[in-house]
């Protein structure tokens, strides 16, 4: 997970394809509050996923697929090793072939028991499948089949899963998201320090009480909780995948107040960060 990650992300795209598709394998990771233009789909194939999409909070388990609009603030958390197929689709790309794309949101309900809208659902969990397939074995011609893939799965996203939203919302979102661009680059690029909220509320160029409300009504966290959270998921790598001592990870990540710090891990993973290490390790043995 690299800085760049957290807040606007910037995704790296395939030139042959115009998207990115992988099979993930996580072995933990926490991932604060971020989004990036493009629509995301995840398909849970093994173990669990937590997923916050703005105030919602839920976990998704084998057979769960959820979809995450562009420009939606959303954060993950993977506790235990899970496996899952990832696809992002840039707006950009999106438009050359849905010009009025932006219009319009995908919306559907990973858990619904309605026939008809379980079909279809079904219908698109199977494309993604087929995706995986194609990307793995890699045949002569596999940028043909894969790009048609993909624009089934526009078709399917089109015809069956959207709904109109208002200009208005639109604007107001894209301005905000902005706004909020410049202050979570800035936090990527200094979080190791303290950041003081008339400091951070400058970068926004905001009155201290005003960006206070701003980004508690826009993240659902305060700065000053986000700043932690965004400490929190390079401690909870750094955790997991090396042997260093506590103190020195916290440290490093300019994570100075020991107690707080956990507090705030039991709250977010429900056990010391002792029992995490030994957790993953076991796993991975």
């Amino acid at each position: 997970m690299n800085k760049k990650e957290i807040s606007y992300e910037i995704i790296d795209y395939s030139g042959n394809t115009n998207v990115r598709f992988y099979t993930s394998t996580d072995n933990g990771s926490y991932i604060p509050f971020h989004w990036h233009r493009a629509v995301e789909i995840l398909y849970m194939q093994e173990g669990s996923l937590e997923v916050t999409i703005e105030n919602t909070s839920f976990t998704i388990h084998p057979g769960d697929c959820i979809l995450i609009n562009a420009n939606v603030i959303h954060s993950t958390k993977c506790t235990s090793p899970n496996k899952a197929i990832v696809l992002q689709i840039p707006l950009d790309f999106m438009e050359k072939y849905i010009p009025d794309v932006q219009q319009f949101v995908f919306i559907w309900d990973h858990q619904t028991k309605n026939p008809v809208k379980k079909t279809k659902l079904e219908m698109l969990k199977t494309t993604l499948e087929q995706l995986q397939i194609i990307d793995d074995i890699r045949p002569d011609g596999f940028i043909l089949r894969f790009n048609s893939l993909i624009f089934e799965l526009l078709f399917q996203l089109y015809h069956n899963f959207r709904v109109r939203i208002f200009h208005s919302d639109l604007s107001q979102q894209k301005k905000d998201l902005d706004r909020l661009n410049f202050v979570l680059n800035y936090i990527a690029e200094n979080y190791q320090r303290p950041i003081s909220l008339d400091e951070i509320a400058g970068v926004a160029y905001l009155q201290t009480g005003y960006f206070c409300r701003f980004f508690k009504k826009k993240m659902g966290v305060t700065f000053l909780e986000y700043q932690n959270e965004y400490r929190l998921s390079f401690i909870y790598k750094d955790l997991i995948n090396t042997k260093d001592p506590v103190h020195i990870i916290l440290e490093r990540h300019g994570f100075t107040n020991y107690k707080l710090f956990r507090r705030m891990f039991q709250e977010h993973f429900g056990c010391t960060p002792t029992k995490i290490r030994k957790n993953t390790q076991n796993a991975k043995d």
